[in-house]
């Protein structure tokens, strides 16, 4: 159906603007000029079929974030089993097993090798099987696309090619990368949402070419064809070079008629626009890189152990095959009975060397039990189950999304707890992107009674201190009736129990029931209900929300449900401050292309008034300009100038006569800031009509210039007018943190975690989060590094080349200055409470990513508390995450909601994606998935720290139990003459791994808890177990192995010299080989279970079940093996009933056995908690005896122990405040000793 008209299409925005709808006039400049590599993309508008042939040829819209395809699946995913160490040997393993040289049949060797394997590869497939499903929900989305004729239907994107004409509503999703042709507005202006692409919350403004205008309906393009040469696909975000071939004229494209994919159309009613990049070609498809596969640092330190073992095995082995070779030789021609005259090579006496190297391979097919080939199918299915818990889990539930946490991938489960680095983005991660007005300061007076959780925290806490150190204010003398009078006034005050920072972060939501009104936290009964009208300075008041009334670009759309306005404005600051305006009685309901309509509740006659202001001009607001300005004309005639932006900036513009309450403002700005509120200065100036008339006609002739002067002229002329204001006052907005945020970040503080936030909005945004969620403070010392002027380039264009050079040099040379003057700055600082902040700029960060830069720059940024870089691009973002996870060789975790995050989440040892309301492209190239930042608290701190010490736990013992069992083989074989025998059966073997100590490993993996969730998050310090890889450092991996190395040789020897020459049988018989065998078995399946028992903290019926249940396994597998036929098990007929249960020496054996091999690892435990408790042995220990609901003073010291020293976070900046107000506190008690020691005269 075609479009019956416009909306709003009287509003010619290009009028207004000053600075952000500059449209070429390309008859003048001409079209680019296109010639070279890198400028041969051709696209027919309106002939999509053409592309999809040859030579032209290009890719649809599919995307695709998979790791595998139908085709790559099976090799890669092969690849990827065989690359590790212990898989590609089992593989060797198997192989030779075909051969006669092999001890075991081919079906134990081959059978247990598919299994493990296949597994792994059906995990791998699941996983990306959940990509795939997750890119065709994208890939399905519908967009409305010319199907000919003038008739518009819908597709889904995977459809649309190159070529196609689209047309996109509002608040959808652009399919791809589109020319804009026409919008919902006259002048073919709309809005874009660009936070998904670079995190910036202030809408762009794009315009189409003069020429596209016409095509104002579906029926227009009925006819419509055009030409379009421009650059090849590349990742630029921010440049386009290209020409519009139409109507027999050329006409050049720029970026500000590019509509990049995933960005989003605001504000306007719909767009039409033609595809010119597809899928993989588009712009942001070309920032993302293919999903690498990750390994766990523990995963790649077992490959070392692997290494270690394999070593070890192939030790053993050569020691074996000499023997073997020197019994051959020397002793083999004398046992007649082997007959040796007529053996094969494998038993040559006349060949010992060749049958030395048989005997090799026989034994380190023999010895393989050293290396556990279930170990990875186990680990495996223990990170299957650990993701489980970790999707399932509700306490990362989001109740208001329906999403869950998600374990996209399990490999990396263990990597959660040794994160060292975390590196955020900021819109969308931190902040939801919403304001709320908070506080004003108008005419030198501060409205606004809300308290900030900082102030709220640090009073408690300061009552909690003034308790602890009581003893320490009764030393002071009891005449100083004053001091002892305001402790105790103090102490009844706030209460003496300790702070919950949780609670206090919470209280604040959950004290006031009352419905809020979104963007207005605004609590002050003076300015409400038209009460500003009795304060004494109400002129200033009522120009103070004239100005928030007036002064922005939005538009007004009437709410049916509320009856009120809702507002379509550029940033949420500007819509936080027209919803204030209207609470305050100033609502703005109406715009016209010359006026803006004011209604005004609480007027002098007692009834709402409506007024009209004219708009002569608009200065709008840049990140250069850090300003916004509106002349207006109000009913009077008065020309009044209104002007609100950055305070350094407008009180930089100030007239003498207009610095009246600059003093008292300028502090109540340092308090708001100090508290993480945004902050703004308003000031307006009155204008005479003859000085304005004078200023206009200089405005017009610089807005109507064409050349590259235009934008210095229009800077200047504005420049003219903004100046000698009048302050009027200051607002501060709350950038709304998601719930949560400050909580979760002083948590992670805690728990010793270093944070960057890596951000593409402007540097005072970036600042301004940083102080909300307090990774800045206001006592924190800020390094900003930036760039050098570089504006006075030469005018002589055959110096340009050289001036660049000589320009790029210095600005490097600046840098390095600045670098190394702040890691200086920090060397020297002698205050061991200081705390630095680095902060630098997207432009300033390409020279320090440079390699003669880089070094410096990591040092600089790893010595202070918080790292802030703001303006970056998605390849930097990357880039800065390569650099730290390189430079300091720790875990790092990248954790972004947006398409511009992907490159960072990619390159992080662990990529988190937050499952918000915006695009799915980082979820999509995440390992793990989260609804709010919030959750990556209890991810890290309890899933983290619970699957590392699982995971390394589980390791160890497996290398324990493997060893312990495995040397057996070889103490057998040297102790039979190197003869290749197993004491073992067959069977026993291949279900030592698989059956009778698989299961409680695994419960061990799954289960294990050293302390519970509650506690975790109580004790945070907890976590830097997993950073500084306590459980599995080498001194401890050896540990285990000398443990399974003991435990082997207890088995042996000992079963040797009981049964050598004692009586087994009642009838005086010594045990044979398949008895001594059997219970040398039982004594290790005895043992190794007991020795996880004693591993285990935390035991529920499942563990009690595999632990207990595998040692009976083992018996009753025994009873059925022997009852089965003797052709089946040989020499084991009928063992347990007949031999081993009617013999005493087996049970005691067995006994004896089982508590010598854990009598040692039970003396350590033991002594380690005596004399060196680890810090989850103190909990244990506490929670034990009940002292954490017994004596609850114990178990707050404990907690406030149990935080790693930090200089950011919620924490650290109560404790700055709690210093400040002790040092006042001492000031004042210092006075009142000192009036009550001086005797009145």
């Amino acid at each position: 159906m075609p479009r019956a008209g416009r909306i709003r299409e009287k509003l010619r925005w290009s009028n207004l603007y000053t600075f952000s709808c500059l449209r070429p006039n390309v008859l003048e400049d001409g079209p680019h000029s296109l010639q070279g590599p890198g400028f041969s993309r051709i696209v027919y508008c309106n002939q999509p079929r053409v592309h999809q042939k040859k030579p032209l040829n290009y890719p649809s819209n599919y995307i695709s974030t998979t790791k595998y395809n139908i085709i790559t699946f099976l090799p890669k995913a092969i690849f990827e089993q065989f690359r590790r160490v212990a898989n590609m040997y089992f593989l060797m393993a198997a192989i030779l097993s075909l051969t006669p040289v092999a001890p075991f049949s081919a079906v134990s060797m081959i059978a247990p090798l598919a299994f493990v394997v296949g597994l792994s590869m059906a995990k791998e497939a699941l996983e990306d099987w959940r990509r795939f499903m997750q890119d065709m929900k994208v890939n399905s989305r519908k967009v409305s696309i010319h199907k000919g004729d003038g008739i518009f239907g819908y597709k889904p994107w995977q459809k649309i090619r190159v070529g196609d004409v689209v047309r996109v509503e509002k608040d959808q999703f652009f399919t791809a990368d589109l020319l804009l042709l026409s919008s919902s507005y006259d002048d073919g202006i709309c809005y874009v949402e660009t936070m998904n692409l670079d995190g910036e919350t202030n809408l762009k403004i794009k315009r189409s070419l003069e020429v596209t205008l016409p095509l104002v309906d579906d029926l227009a393009f009925k006819n419509f064809t055009a030409k379009i040469r421009c650059e090849d696909p590349n990742p630029n975000l921010y440049t386009f070079v290209g020409n519009l071939e139409y109507d027999h004229q050329v006409y050049a494209i720029d970026p500000s008629q590019i509509l990049l994919r995933d960005s989003k159309l605001r504000n306007t009613s719909y767009v039409y626009g033609v595809v010119i990049f597809t899928g993989p070609d588009s712009k942001v498809m070309q920032n993302s890189t293919k999903s690498p596969s990750k390994r766990s640092t523990i995963e790649r330190k077992m490959d070392y152990i692997i290494y270690f073992l394999f070593t070890l095995l192939v030790l053993i082995s050569l020691i074996s095959s000499i023997g073997f070779a020197v019994k051959t030789k020397f002793e083999m021609p004398d046992w007649w009975y082997l007959q040796p005259q007529n053996t094969t090579n494998l038993y040559d006496p006349t060949k010992p060397a060749l049958s030395g190297i048989f005997h090799l391979v026989t034994a380190l097919i023999l010895y393989g039990y050293l290396i556990p080939i279930s170990l990875y199918v186990s680990i495996e299915v223990v990170k299957v189950l650990q993701a489980t818990f970790i999707n399932q889990d509700l306490h990362m539930y989001d109740e208001e999304t329906g999403n869950p946490a998600q374990a996209r991938t399990s490999n990396l489960n263990e990597e959660l707890g040794q994160v060292d680095t975390i590196l955020s983005d900021k819109t969308g991660t931190l902040t939801c992107n919403q304001m709320d007005f908070f506080k004003c300061s108008i005419a030198g007076v501060s409205y606004g009674m809300g308290s900030s959780e900082v102030e709220i925290a640090a009073a408690k806490k300061m009552a909690f201190d003034i308790s602890e150190h009581n003893s320490e204010m009764s030393s002071v003398p009891m005449h100083n009736i004053k001091a002892r009078g305001l402790m105790e006034n103090s102490r009844s005050n706030f209460g003496v129990s300790e702070i919950e920072l949780e609670t206090v972060i919470t209280s604040k939501d959950e004290k006031d029931q009352k419905p809020m009104i979104k963007g207005f936290s605004f609590e002050d009964s003076r300015l409400m209900g038209g009460n500003w009208s009795k304060e004494p300075n109400a002129d200033a008041i009522l120009l103070f929300f004239r100005i928030l009334a007036l002064c922005h670009t939005a538009i007004p759309e009437p709410n049916e449900e509320t009856g009120s306005f809702n507002y379509e404005a550029e940033s949420p600051d500007e819509g936080a401050f027209l919803v204030a305006a209207r609470e305050f009685g100033f609502e703005f309901y109406r715009r016209t292309q010359t006026s803006v309509f004011i209604r005004e509740r609480y007027s002098s006659s007692g009834h709402p008034i409506e007024r009209e202001f004219k708009v002569l001009n608009l200065l709008d607001f840049s990140s250069k300009r850090k300003r916004m300005s509106v002349i207006v004309q109000d009913e009077d005639g008065q020309i009044l100038l209104l002007c609100k932006g950055a305070d350094s900036i407008i009180f930089d513009r100030l007239s003498k006569d207009g610095r009246i309450y600059e003093e008292s403002t300028s502090r109540h700005l340092n308090e708001y800031g100090e508290t993480g509120l945004r902050t703004l200065a308003l000031a307006y100036r009155k204008l005479k009509e003859s000085e304005y008339s004078v200023w206009n006609s200089e405005f017009i002739k610089a807005k109507t210039t064409i050349g590259a002067d235009r934008d210095a002229m229009l800077e200047q002329v504005s420049d003219m007018m903004e100046k000698d204001l009048i302050l009027v006052g200051a607002t501060a907005v709350e950038d709304k943190l998601q719930k949560g945020v400050p909580q979760c970040i002083d948590k992670l503080a805690q728990a010793g975690l270093k944070i960057w936030v890596l951000t593409g909005d402007k540097m005072e945004t970036a600042i301004n989060i940083g102080f909300a969620c307090s990774l800045l403070r206001q006592c924190m010392k800020q390094i900003c590094i930036t760039t050098m002027n570089t504006d006075l380039l030469a005018q002589d264009a055959k110096k340009a080349l050289l001036v660049f050079l000589i320009t790029d040099q210095a600005v490097k040379e600046n840098i390095l200055m600045q670098l190394i003057n702040g890691l200086q700055m920090i060397k020297l600082e002698k205050d061991p409470h200081a705390a630095f902040a680095l902060v630098i700029d997207g432009k300033t960060l390409s020279y320090a990513l440079e390699e003669d830069l880089k070094h410096q720059f990591l040092s600089l940024a790893v010595n202070c508390a918080s790292v802030i870089c703001c303006r970056v691009s998605p390849k930097q973002k990357a880039l800065v995450t390569r650099l730290v996870k390189e430079g300091t060789g720790k875990t790092t975790l990248a954790i972004g909601d947006g398409a511009n995050d992907v490159g960072m989440i990619q390159e992080a040892d662990i990529g988190i994606g937050i499952s918000g309301v915006e695009g799915m492209q980082a979820v999509m190239a995440s390992d793990f998935s989260i609804a709010q930042f919030r959750f990556l608290e209890r991810l890290l701190v309890v899933h983290g720290h619970w699957c590392y010490k699982r995971i390394a736990q589980m390791i160890c013992y497996f290398f324990y139990k493997n060893i312990a069992f495995g040397l057996t083989l070889f103490y057998f074989e040297a102790y039979t003459g190197f003869s290749g025998q197993s004491v073992y059966d067959d069977w026993y073997m291949l279900l030592f791994n698989v059956i009778l100590t698989s299961l409680p490993v695994i419960s061990l993996g799954v289960f294990e808890q050293d302390v519970s969730s509650e506690v975790c998050l109580q004790f945070p310090a907890l976590y830097q177990q997993g950073p500084r890889n306590v459980f599995f450092d080498w001194y401890r991996i050896f540990g285990w192995m000398a443990n399974g190395l003991y435990s082997s040789l207890i088995v042996f020897f000992l079963n040797l010299n009981i049964f050598y020459d004692q009586a087994f049988r009642a009838g005086g018989q010594t045990a044979d080989m398949a008895a001594v065998g059997a219970t040398m078995f039982t004594c290790i399946i005895w043992a190794v279970n007991c020795q996880i028992a004693l591993t285990m903290s935390h035991f529920t019926w499942i563990q009690h079940l595999f632990v207990w249940g595998s040692i009976c396994t083992w018996y009753l597998f025994l009873l059925l093996y022997g009852l089965s036929s003797p052709i089946i098990s040989g020499n084991s007929f009928q063992i347990l009933v007949e031999a081993l249960a009617p013999a005493p020496i087996y049970w005691s054996v067995t006994l004896l056995v089982a508590v010598a091999c854990n009598l040692p690892y039970l003396a350590h435990l033991s002594f380690q908690r005596s004399f060196n408790p680890m810090d989850h042995h103190v909990i244990q220990e506490i929670k034990y005896y009940k002292k954490d609901t017994e004596d609850q003073h114990m178990w707050t010291r404990e907690r406030s122990k149990a935080r790693q020293k930090t200089k950011i976070g919620f924490t650290a900046r109560v404790d700055a405040k709690i210093r400040q107000l002790k040092g006042k506190l001492q000031k004042k008690y210092s006075s009142l000793s000192v009036q009550t020691i001086i005797p009145p005269s």
